[in-house]
């Protein structure tokens, strides 16, 4: 149940702070007051979409704070505690901050929520009736949900739903599935060429590189024999007078290893000459191998250019900038022939997997249509026992189930059939004045209320359309829904306003700086019998209407 609100800097509403106690409570005051501007702070609590227009001129925020009494209610506590949320022993703060950019933040227990979590936790705490939901009610989805609520069918109505998505997704995926094989069916033969083609050429990654590499050495190769040939006679010289290098260098260590016996700085000179030998004998060795490997010919040449000129081709073809791309086409081309090989069977095991979610469809909405079935009549008896106390003692109210095409909700429609007299009864749309459709709808949600086990149900004018001794039964019926609950109702009929336990007065005043404010208070006794009386004549409050106003209360209160 709301324990307390508490508004700041939201529209008309400057600061507020406000205590309920349980039982039934009665909102009134002048049209135009701001009662409509209370029941959307409240829904602002609840989750509704967050506007910077919310905020008070002046202002750079406007918050709402709601403390809640949780205590009890074993679901509300496994969704707070799955949430991984603080349980707080039942009491929880709810709170909604708006910014001037029109973002909101949320907090339960001064803990940081999303929008879809405070929704959720909220919708187990609060069900708010608004106006245009009396409307909603000749809604054929409407009226199939609250056959659902009294049929208990909430678990049969959940597997159903997700074996539809997940039909849903199947079919869309074999729709897929049968397009794509019937386009790659078309295209079989052109992309098996083409693979073929790529597949044929044998390619590598790099071979391009290495083609031009050796291309480059092929086409200068007698130019480069010469020189190696050139560089290893200079190592090597033919002419009996001439030493190799390797000799040369031989001597000249020996030479400064004899002088080093009497000038031991020359001693390292030898070793570095010596090493500069076996480093040449190395250079000599592999200018050699080189020179050994170089081969002067044509015919590899006329291989490499063609091999580099069947690359190039294949590029061009297949607009590729390099070998590595023509790899990954291939590859692809592959991937699709494969598709094109492996698609038969995978519809044919999509076909299966539809066929058996379509079966396991019909069986979920064959058991989800017996329940609706059993609950239709118990259901209708129900609402037309409670409009007998409203004074349509001789009213007719039928629930008919037609069959329908398999949707998200089952294979049913609902139609919610009404008489006043009880004779032919017809389509709730075609039949029933607003101030019937009122005391309906205050019967449902009394049905409701019951069946879901909410804390708190707030009514935004449900006797809108009625007055006099239907009005009287009215209030009474939400005065007896206040003993299992908390029921706010925002009323402008006497006849609701004195059953409540409290009662509150919205007022709208003009502040020092010329601004309207919108604030709300409880009324003692004394204040009670003014505003009834005010709801009874009008502005000018008489004797008589005073004295009506408190044989009314003292009535409604024993």
């Amino acid at each position: 149940m709301l324990r307390s609100l508490h508004v700041e800097h939201y529209v008309l509403i400057d600061s507020l702070e406000i205590r309920f106690p349980e039982g039934f409570i009665v909102l009134t005051g002048q049209t135009g007051a701001g009662k409509s501007i209370l029941l959307g702070a409240l829904s602002l609590l609840m989750g509704a979409k967050a506007d910077a227009a919310m905020i008070s001129d002046g202002a750079d925020s406007c918050v709402v704070e709601g403390e809640f009494d949780g205590r009890g209610d074993a679901a509300l506590e496994a969704a707070v505690k799955a949430e991984d949320l603080d349980w707080a022993d039942g009491q929880l703060l709810i709170r909604r901050v708006v910014s001037r950019s029109g973002r909101s933040r949320a907090f339960l227990n001064d803990e940081p929520v999303s929008l879809p979590v405070l929704t959720a936790l909220s919708a187990r705490l609060v069900d708010i009736h608004s106006q245009h939901q009396t409307l909603l009610l000749t809604d054929r989805k409407t009226q199939l949900s609250m056959l659902d609520f009294f049929a208990g069918d909430g678990e049969l109505l959940s597997a159903y739903r997700q074996t539809w998505r997940t039909l849903q997704e199947r079919r869309a995926e074999l729709a897929r599935v049968r397009e794509e094989a019937a386009r790659l069916k078309e295209e079989q033969d052109f992309l098996r060429s083409r693979h073929e083609m790529l597949a044929s050429a044998k390619l590598r990654e790099g071979e391009l590189e290495e083609l031009e590499a050796e291309q480059q050495i092929l086409a200068n190769a007698e130019q480069i024999k010469e020189s190696l040939c050139a560089a290893e006679s200079l190592f090597e010289p033919e002419t009996e007078d001439r030493q190799s290098l390797s000799s040369t260098l031989k001597e000249i260590a020996a030479q400064l290893e004899k002088a080093g016996r009497y000038i031991p700085s020359l001693l390292p000179l030898a070793e570095r000459t010596a090493s500069a030998r076996v480093e040449l004998d190395d250079i000599a060795d592999e200018l050699a191998a080189v020179n050994a490997r170089t081969d002067v010919s044509t015919d590899r040449l006329t291989e490499v250019e063609d091999r580099i000129g069947v690359l190039y081709e294949l590029m061009r073809r297949f607009s590729a900038a390099t070998p590595a791309e023509l790899i990954a086409e291939r590859d692809r081309l592959a991937g699709l022939l494969d598709r094109c090989e492996n698609a038969a069977g995978n519809m044919g095991a999509l076909e299966k997997e539809v066929a058996a979610l379509e079966k396991d469809l019909a069986k979920q909405g064959s058991a989800l249509t017996k329940a609706r079935q059993s609950a239709a009549t118990p259901f209708a008896a129900e609402v037309k026992s409670l409009l007998k106390g409203l004074e349509l003692e001789k009213a007719a109210f039928l629930v008919d189930l037609t069959p329908v095409a398999p949707g998200p909700d089952g294979a049913d429609a609902v139609t919610f059939r009404f008489s006043a007299t009880g004779t032919a009864p017809v389509e709730l749309a075609r039949c029933a004045s607003g101030g019937e459709l009122s005391r309906i709808m205050l019967c449902l949600k009394a049905l409701m209320a019951r069946w879901t086990k909410m804390p708190t149900l707030l009514f935004d004018e449900i006797d809108t359309g009625v007055s006099g001794s239907v009005a009287d039964k009215m209030g009474a019926m939400l005065s007896r829904m206040g003993a299992d609950m908390q029921v706010f109702a925002i009323t402008h009929l006497p006849q609701v306003a004195v059953r409540g336990k409290a009662h509150y007065l919205v007022e709208k005043s003009v502040a020092g700086s010329g601004a309207a404010v919108t604030s709300i208070r409880p009324l003692d006794a004394e204040a009670r019998i003014q505003e009834t009386a005010r709801l009874l004549s009008g502005a000018e409050i008489t004797p008589a209407a005073l004295a009506n106003a408190k044989a009314l209360l003292k009535e409604a209160q024993s």
